[in-house]
């Protein structure tokens, strides 16, 4: 009897070692990350950054740069500190002093869509944007425009494409940078508003003389980038980029 239990045990003894053997060469195989296509574009994950006021903004990587891709909202310095809000035509001009507003002092209506406009004293701070992004230089500036062809060429790549927002003709738009530039308009030194819908202009945060600091524009009717010095007592728009 023993003889007969070792003859048909042995077999079974082989073929449990064999089966032992296949499960641990048994490799899994990686989960595999689906990606969202749309229309042909590839999306990637979605990236934000929130300020001190808890607005959450999308940002994008143009080239070597990390750029939010919406307009700067906050009524907060990243500390904490309340920025004066200024809404009154002639204070607003004579200001030597930081302050903010929003277009037609109209928050309802703009606010969500276009952001705030800051003068540039605001700018000089540097706690205007959230902890580890910083309004960028005119040198920024440069590097972005440059990156999507230079100025003649990088306006198109900038802006929304078609007319939700942007005047007709909305020259060259494509948003091909992804960075949504939206027709935000702004505040003239003396206090007055213009161009919403036709223009967007940025602050950068390079001083060009004492009253004066460079600035970035793109407008509806062409598909270049602006490059100019302005009053300080101007409201622009403010696009935060990573430090």
């Amino acid at each position: 009897m023993k003889k007969k239990n070792s003859a048909w045990a042995a077999p079974l003894i082989v073929m449990g070692f064999a089966l032992i053997f296949m499960n641990s060469c048994t490799v899994s195989k990686p989960v595999q990350k689906t990606t969202v296509i749309t229309n042909n574009t590839v999306i990637p994950p979605s990236n934000t950054v929130t300020d001190i006021d808890g607005n959450v903004y999308h940002t994008v990587k143009i080239g070597t740069q990390v750029w939010m891709a919406e307009n700067l909202k906050t009524t907060r310095y990243n500390d904490g500190t309340s920025i004066p809000l200024v809404t009154s035509g002639s204070a607003w001009a004579s200001l030597t002093t930081p302050g903010y507003c929003f277009y037609d002092n109209d928050a309802t209506v703009n606010k969500a869509t276009y952001g705030a406009m800051y003068n540039w004293y605001t700018i000089s701070t540097g706690k205007l944007c959230p902890r580890g992004w910083h309004v960028p230089s005119d040198i920024e500036w440069t590097t972005l425009t440059n990156y999507l062809g230079g100025e003649n060429a990088a306006g198109g790549k900038l802006k929304e494409s078609g007319m939700s927002h942007w005047g007709t003709p909305n020259d060259g738009a494509n948003n091909s940078s992804g960075f949504t530039a939206l027709p935000a308009g702004y505040r003239q030194d003396d206090g007055s508003f213009y161009n919403i819908n036709d223009d967007d202009m940025w602050w950068s945060s390079t001083e060009n003389n004492p009253r004066g600091a460079w600035g970035r524009n793109v407008n509806y009717n062409y598909n270049y980038v602006t490059k100019d010095s302005y009053n300080k007592n101007y409201g622009f728009s403010v696009r935060c980029i990573k430090d």
